[in-house]
C-alpha cells in the first residue's frame, strides 16, 4: 500500500478536535467551509501556521499526515500560487472517506505561539 505524505496548518480550536479523535481524524468542515485544503509540503503548511494561524487565534501548528495514494488519485493537485504551494481540494463531503484512508496517525510536528512570530 502506497501513501502520501501530507501536512495541515491548524489553530487550536481544530487541534483539539484532532486530539479529541484520538489523532485518527479531521473533523467535519464548518458550514463555510466546503474545502479541505491539505497540502503537499512542509515549508508551505509552516508559512500558514505561523503566518496565518497565529495571528487569527494566537497559535498555529503543523501536521503531518498519511494518506493512501489510491484515495488521493481521485483528485488533482492545485497550485494555489508558486511552485511550491501545492494544495489537495477535497471536497467537506468527502472527507469521512478521507479519514478512514489516513494510514497511522496525525502528528504535530511543529508549534508557533504570538511570541514566535
Amino acid at each position: 500500500m502506497e501513501t502520501v505524505t501530507l501536512w495541515r496548518p491548524t489553530g487550536p480550536k481544530e487541534l483539539a478536535l484532532v486530539e479529541a479523535s484520538g489523532w485518527r481524524e479531521w473533523p467535519p468542515r464548518l458550514p463555510d467551509q466546503p474545502i479541505f485544503y491539505p497540502v503537499l509540503n512542509e515549508e508551505y503548511a509552516t508559512k500558514i501556521a505561523r503566518d496565518w494561524n497565529v495571528k487569527a487565534s494566537g497559535a498555529g501548528f503543523v501536521t503531518r499526515f498519511e494518506v493512501r495514494e489510491d484515495f488521493l488519485d481521485r483528485y488533482d493537485v492545485q497550485q494555489a500560487g508558486g511552485a511550491t504551494i501545492l494544495e489537495y481540494w477535497i471536497p467537506a463531503e468527502d472527507l469521512p472517506e478521507l479519514n478512514a484512508n489516513i494510514v497511522g496517525l496525525i502528528e504535530v510536528v511543529a508549534e508557533f505561539r504570538e511570541a514566535d512570530a
